[in-house]
């Protein structure tokens, strides 16, 4: 975790010197060479109630996930996409790095790792989440972590958009189906906590 912890963004280098980059459709996550552009930036947000937890957001304003879709039918590993849940307590977007060490793997609720994969296409430069099998890719859910400056006027900005979209979402919750916004500060239930249970 103390790779994260001091730095507001990074840089993740895969086994195979290859970066993890969002790429511009909003969609798509796979791996690419060049580490010079934002696209290979991920803003490091911790999460609440638990210190050994992040989020990792996209220049795009967008979360790595980990879905339940298989990348390939009848194949293990499942596709890591960019997303914007409703709920920013959705555990696919929740990552736990565990250090091995001078890099790092990062895991899923599920038990499974971000894993870059090799090879023909299709598995060359995509990324899943996935356990390694076979000693032969144990390597591939490796990261090398690169801590990476954060222009000050685009913090403003990424925090601003934050907040709007919370704005988005709560009127979507509570003003739209009842006719009238609702004041959020003022007529909502304090929150339930809820503890979550990693899966070791």
């Amino acid at each position: 975790m103390e790779f994260f912890s001091k730095t507001k963004a990074v840089k993740l280098r895969s086994h195979h010197n290859k970066y993890l980059v969002a790429d511009g459709d909003q969609v798509t996550v796979r791996q690419s060479r060049n580490g010079g552009n934002k696209k290979a930036r991920w803003l490091v947000e911790p999460v609440d109630g638990d210190a050994n937890v992040i989020r990792l957001k996209s220049f795009h304003g967008l979360y790595l996930t980990a879905s339940n879709k298989p990348f390939l039918i009848g194949m293990t590993g499942n596709k890591v996409l960019q997303t914007r849940p409703d709920n920013l307590r959705d555990m696919s977007i929740e990552w736990r790095p565990e250090r091995d060490g001078f890099q790092v793997k990062l895991m899923t609720f599920g038990g499974t790792f971000l894993r870059a994969n090799g090879g023909t296409p299709p598995w060359r430069n995509s990324v899943t989440h996935d356990n390694p099998e076979v000693t032969s890719t144990r390597n591939w859910v490796l990261w090398g972590v690169e801590a990476v400056d954060v222009p000050e006027d685009e913090e403003v900005a990424d925090h601003l958009s934050m907040v709007s979209s919370f704005s988005s979402v709560s009127d979507d919750l509570f003003g739209s189906e009842i006719g009238s916004p609702v004041s959020v500060k003022s007529n909502l239930s304090p929150m339930v906590s809820i503890k979550k249970v990693w899966f070791l």
